[in-house]
């Protein structure tokens, strides 16, 4: 148990606060293609596969950043990333706003990816730092809950908005608030709670950090884990993070509105779902049977949508609450990598499990526009293509068979009754 005099347990807490509104940033900016990607798409003149590139240059840099901001987080320490990546974070969405041309834009979204890749993997490292080890996944869950509203934010709020004032302006004063958010960030978050000399910056080893990771990596128990992330999340990023809009307006014949609704019920779900597995799992003292039936059920809502059939509004409301539901089981994997590595490694571990993920987001999303583009049959309006059902089936059949990766590898998790069992050899 952690002994905290209630000074420190104040500032965990305001920690805490500041990081999940950076986190509300990250997912903001991580879906806000989707609620925009018609503009995009008539902005640039993109074909689908331009279009994927695009919104999928935010998860390569995120990917490649992963390990380097789960050794970072165990180093140097979170306040210091989290203060730089607000500050590139903002200079990105100031270019992207502002940007004449897609290769301008394309450079913006990359510096956007770069500034905002450190928030998760710090705010994890904090948690584990400032809080009990047995309170991990509902901490995790109830910052999952709170970061989730930027995803909200970027589904029918940012389409209204850029209906109503366009949508450069949008990320030009997201910029601005990026930017207060880092002074925040290094202004109230500490590394550690006992601060003054041991809250310096440490001297690296390379030689110890790179055999620290390769021990996280060749730990068979991280895998599992990894890959369980890589197959719901990888899901999720990919059609959540630009293609849902356009499915539902083109295949069901929504409303952009209403096709944006879905999509915040989506994230909705997504947010409460991540505060109650997460209380769950540490309620029963479990993780492998909540994270089987999260993956299964999910799996089966993916294969409804690859179905294309059309439901009333009501069932498909309800369809994409309970897929925003069940997308929360991967939320479950950062504790499942985390308690079966070295306590002191819980940065460079999730940052492992939480990688593939983005990997999958960055490989699937132009993957799935160029399957689109394939059976593109020449229809366009007002400059955006247009796709027919068997189009789309052709891309929802990639996302599918990543949902299909992770429900798989769940049942190789290994048990941890939500306490670290990791023992030295």
């Amino acid at each position: 148990m952690l002994a905290l005099s209630s000074e420190q347990k104040w500032r965990r807490w305001l920690a805490l606060g500041v990081v999940a509104c950076a986190y509300v940033l990250s997912f903001f900016q991580r879906f806000a293609p989707a609620g925009i990607a018609q503009d995009l798409a008539a902005a640039f003149s993109t074909s689908a596969t331009s279009l994927g590139v695009l919104a999928a240059t935010y998860f390569y840099v995120y990917t490649v950043m992963q390990i380097p901001t789960g050794i970072l987080a165990d180093t140097l320490g979170p306040r210091r990333i989290l203060a730089l990546g607000g500050i590139v974070g903002g200079l990105g969405s100031f270019l992207f706003g502002m940007a004449p041309s897609l290769d301008v834009a394309l450079l913006g979204r990359t510096l956007i990816g770069l500034g905002v890749s450190v928030t998760f993997i710090a705010m994890l490292k904090l948690i584990a730092v400032w809080f009990e080890e047995n309170r991990f996944a509902t901490m995790v869950g109830i910052c999952m809950l709170v970061g989730n509203m930027g995803s909200v934010l970027a589904g029918a709020p940012l389409s209204a908005l850029a209906q109503a004032t366009g949508w450069r302006g949008v990320f030009i004063g997201i910029g601005v608030v990026s930017l207060l958010l880092a002074t925040a960030c290094w202004l109230i978050i500490r590394d550690r709670p006992d601060t003054g000399a041991a809250a310096s910056t440490p001297k690296v080893d390379r030689t110890v950090v790179l055999g620290s990771l390769l021990s996280v990596i060749r730990n068979r128990a991280t895998w599992p884990a990894t890959l369980v992330n890589t197959g719901m999340s990888g899901a999720f990023f990919t059609f959540a993070g630009l293609w849902a809009t356009p499915f539902l307006v083109q295949v069901h014949g929504m409303t952009r509105a209403t096709a944006a609704s879905h999509l915040s019920l989506w994230f909705g779900g997504f947010a409460v779902g991540c505060l109650f597995i997460g209380t769950l799992s540490d309620r029963i003292g479990r993780r492998k049977p909540v994270l089987i039936i999260a993956s299964h059920l999910y799996l089966v809502i993916w294969l409804i949508l690859l179905s294309g059939i059309t439901m009333p509004p009501t069932a498909s409301y309800a369809l994409f609450a309970i897929l925003g539901l069940t997308t929360a089981g991967f939320s479950l994997c950062w504790a499942c990598a985390k308690e079966v590595n070295p306590p002191l490694l819980s940065g460079m571990s999730t940052s492992v499990a939480n990688m593939g993920g983005f990997l999958a987001g960055a490989l699937l999303q132009p993957l799935v526009g160029w399957v689109m583009d394939l059976a593109w049959k020449g229809e366009t309006l007002a400059g955006v293509r247009i796709y027919d059902l068997a189009a789309w089936r052709g891309g929802v059949m990639v996302v599918t068979v990543c949902a299909a990766l992770g429900a798989l590898s769940s049942w190789w998790i290994v048990e941890t009754r939500c306490r670290n069992i990791w023992q030295p050899r």
